[in-house]
């Protein structure tokens, strides 16, 4: 009796055992939501609660995330990428809002100003790589195509939001805490001074922001819905963002700063929706963007490591970061020679993606020395029904060009949502970083600069063009098992995005994790290729770890003669979002990385 009653003490004073997690997995029959802030979760929330569908709510929860993560490099001028499955059509599709290259963004051009490469901020010369905006014309269009709520409701939220404040928050103020913010605001006065520091000092926390330039931006928007016809009310705020009296201050105040965007620019852009590029993995189908993202690269590094034996290593032991970081160079060597728009350039995709070109490049990898550099493209030709060759391999030494790219690692934000209709719906968004970009006040936000990813090598795959996508970073996949849509996956970090969402899925379907497990476990990532950013630093030989892996499984890497780096993290905001197949039950989790949040309803 003693003891029953001393065990039921204890259990009234906690538990016996930790959770594996410091947050719970967030399970749900009826919707959940994941996102980086918990108010933008709450945007989209609001959507469900009222009757929306998963893609009236990714989009109500994309327009508050340009209020509420501006620091998170994301704009309401810049762009994303979506992947989605609509249950009610059975398919799986990947949606690209992607902005393009302006008319006037050529090579030559570019050459004429004195620069091989497109530059950004920090600096003077930054309009030089402002980018058509893609996002509002991708949220429209889902919303067109698959939503069920009006313009002005999806956008009350953002609005309020925006008009009446939030609270300023931690991880705001330490990206605001930036050196390179305060040059780059200088750099193209007023910048956002005015808007996000009080006397140009940094907020404290619970500080109230209100963004009314970025309220009448989407006012403007919301007051073109028509009442009693959704898809017109859709089409006319499209105008006003891209042929009206938004796309008019978009356009001044780039031309008043020397940028190169016109209205015809911002008035052909459209968003494309496309068939998702897939391959297997685990008895799963994994899919994903085209080569106008860095997307098919997890394909490409799963099939590489599906001839180890991944489980007996062990989940972040040295031989497994070493086979997964080794699989990962090999895939970047590929994507830096043959990634670019499919719509300008002939990519050999079906032999990049094949089986066949796997077990001829895994080989490569030494399971007891590293590659100390970035590495040479292999052959996919061979195995395309496409008609090409291998370029010559680049020589390449180590820069870091004077400054650091941490602010573009640690931008970009994710949401994901899956309601209880069937429908699951993922986006990974970005652009306009307050360092890289030039912040307009009557706009309320940045113009994305998302064109440096291009490069000025007449003949490569991936040279600026007009009209055309850069090679985005900006990546996100579905799982789909035995036929049913199981899953999404995405993780925002510039270059570690590929790298985070293979762990991503290394985690779900080759350790069991579940959704908040799969996201917290420690990550790693390789610096050995040049970065897709300006100045596109290259760092040969270079592995990140985060600090929860053991300084003895850094010892290990580096006998195999990695260079060891210890990063705060490695692509921050990873969610993972999982549909039971048997039970029809809905999970996900929060990346604890940042101020990630998610919700079940």
């Amino acid at each position: 009796m003693m003891a029953r009653e001393q065990t039921m003490h204890e259990l009234e004073q906690g538990d016996y055992t930790l959770p594996d997690t410091g947050r719970p997995v967030v399970r749900s029959t009826k919707g959940v939501i994941s996102s980086g802030h918990y108010l933008t979760s709450m945007a989209g929330m609001r959507m469900l609660l009222n009757g929306g569908n998963a893609f009236d709510a990714i989009a109500a929860a994309g327009f508050a995330a340009a209020v509420i993560e501006p620091i998170a490099s994301y704009s309401l001028a810049a762009e994303g990428v979506f992947m989605l499955y609509d249950a009610a059509g059975d398919e799986v599709l990947s949606l690209s809002g992607q902005g393009v290259a302006p008319g006037k963004a050529t090579a030559d051009f570019y050459k004429s100003q004195g620069f091989n490469r497109i530059p950004t901020g920090p600096g003077k010369d930054a309009h030089l790589a402002f980018t058509v905006p893609g996002i509002v014309a991708a949220y429209i269009s889902l919303l067109e195509r698959y939503g069920s709520m009006t313009i002005d409701e999806v956008l009350a939220p953002a609005i309020d939001y925006a008009e009446n404040g939030i609270p300023h928050y931690e991880y705001m103020l330490n990206r605001l805490d930036n050196t390179n913010t305060a040059t780059q605001f200088d750099n193209y006065p007023p910048g956002g001074w005015d808007v996000f520091y009080n006397n140009r000092e940094v907020p404290e926390a619970g500080d109230t922001l209100v963004q009314s330039g970025l309220a009448n931006t989407m006012k403007a928007m919301s007051a073109a819905a028509v009442s009693g016809d959704r898809l017109a009310g859709l089409q006319a705020a499209r105008d006003v963002f891209y042929k009206g009296s938004v796309a008019k201050t978009i356009i001044d105040s780039s031309t008043k700063v020397g940028g190169i965007l016109t209205m015809d620019d911002l008035g052909n852009y459209e968003a494309l929706f496309g068939e998702p590029v897939s391959s297997t993995f685990e008895g799963h189908e994994i899919l994903g963007h085209d080569t106008w993202t860095q997307a098919p690269m997890v394909q490409q590094t799963l099939n590489l490591l599906e001839n180890f034996d991944l489980k007996a290593m062990g989940h972040n032991s040295p031989e497994y970061i070493h086979t997964v970081t080794e699989a990962l160079k090999l895939v970047f060597g590929d994507r830096e020679a043959y990634y670019a728009d499919p719509e300008y350039a002939e990519i050999p995709l079906d032999g990049l993606i094949s089986k066949e070109y796997a077990a001829d490049r895994v080989g490569l990898i030494d399971p007891e020395r590293a590659l100390p550099e970035q590495a040479a493209p292999g052959d996919p030709w061979k195995y395309s029904n496409g008609v090409g060759h291998v370029p010559a391999a680049k020589a390449m030494a180590a820069s870091t060009n004077g400054t650091s790219e941490d602010s573009n690692h640690e931008g970009t934000t994710h949401v994901s949502v899956l309601d209880d209709q069937g429908n699951m719906v993922c986006g990974t968004i970005s652009g306009g970083a307050f360092v890289k970009s030039v912040f307009f006040p009557e706009l309320g936000c940045a113009l994305s600069t998302r064109i440096e990813m291009f490069n000025c090598e007449e003949g490569h795959p991936n040279v600026v063009e007009p009209g055309k996508r850069p090679r985005t970073t900006l990546i996100n996949y579905m799982a789909r098992k035995d036929g049913e849509t199981v899953m999404t996956i995405g993780c925002p970090g510039g270059d570690n995005q590929a790298q985070a969402n293979v762990q991503l899925i290394l985690n779900t379907l080759v350790f069991g994790m579940d959704p908040q497990l799969a996201v917290e476990a420690p990550r790693f990532a390789t610096a050995s290729v040049e970065n897709s950013f300006y100045p596109h630093n290259y760092y040969p030989g270079k592995l990140d770890l985060e600090p929860g892996i053991a300084e003895s499984t850094a010892d290990a890497l580096r006998a195999r003669g990695h260079e060891i780096d210890r990063a705060a993290n490695c692509g921050l905001g990873a969610t993972v979002s999982v549909r039971d197949p048997k039970t029809g039950n809905l999970s996900t989790g929060g990346d604890p990385r940042r101020a990630c949040y998610a919700m079940g309803l």
